[in-house]
């Protein structure tokens, strides 16, 4: 399975990811929403910054996935400091994610820079920050 993954452009995401700095990426709601229980081990994720350029950028396989069960702030927020390493959050990022519900917690392995392309994004009415796409190739422009 194929996932967009949008990333945080001021939080230089992208560049952490490629720097080897960041290794996991981080999704949290009130609900089980998008991406929680959709993406597997070995699942690949395409990387766009969210600067509104949409250029496909890079690209990493799922080593590892955690869904949490409902968190409290407290939670949510002692799971975040454990992973830090991994997921290099900013203050802005943490302040975030410590108040959501439910997190789900995706560690990356051989991130690589890919040539830049673009994705239809015609075939999703609800555009978000997480696309589950099947197969890249079949939103490639």
């Amino acid at each position: 399975m194929d996932h967009v993954v949008y990333l945080d452009s001021s939080a230089k995401e992208l560049e952490n990811l490629l720097a080897g700095k960041k290794t996991m990426v981080i999704r949290g709601a009130a609900g089980r929403k998008m991406p929680y229980g959709r993406v597997n081990v070995n699942d690949m994720l395409y990387f766009i910054n969210n600067n509104g350029e949409g250029m496909v950028r890079g690209q990493a396989r799922v080593n590892s996935v955690i869904n949490s069960d409902p968190l409290t702030p407290e939670a949510a927020s002692k799971m975040l400091e454990i992973h830090q390493n991994a997921l290099q959050l900013t203050e802005g990022q943490r302040k975030r994610w410590q108040v959501k519900r439910y997190l789900v917690l995706i560690e990356v392995a051989d991130f690589q820079q890919v040539e830049e392309f673009q994705i239809d994004k015609s075939q999703f009415g609800n555009m978000d920050d997480w696309l589950l796409v099947e197969k890249i190739e079949n939103v490639k422009l």
